[in-house]
C-alpha cells in the first residue's frame, strides 16, 4: 500500500493507455479524438478518487477506489 500512496496519481494515465491498446483490438478506427475521448471516459470512471473528509483532528485526505475495500488514508 505505500507503493499505491505514492503512485496513485499514475493510475489514471495508464488506465488510458491500456483502453487505447484494448480499443485498438476491439474496434479499429481512424478518429483518433474519438478513440482518446472513449478511453479518456472509460479511465476517468475506472480511477482513483481523492477526497478531502473532515474528522475529529482535522482534515485528512483520503483515497477511494473501485477496486479497494477500505479507502486509504493519506498522511
Amino acid at each position: 500500500m505505500k507503493l499505491f500512496k505514492k503512485v496513485y496519481w499514475l493510475i489514471y494515465p495508464i488506465l488510458i493507455i491500456v483502453f487505447m491498446w484494448i480499443f485498438d483490438f476491439v474496434y479499429t478506427t481512424d478518429s483518433f479524438p474519438l478513440k482518446i475521448g472513449v478511453c479518456s471516459v472509460v479511465a476517468f470512471i475506472l480511477s482513483p478518487r481523492k477526497k478531502i473528509i473532515l474528522t475529529q483532528t482535522g482534515k485528512t485526505k483520503q483515497i477511494k477506489w473501485l477496486f479497494l475495500k477500505e479507502p486509504i488514508i493519506l498522511d
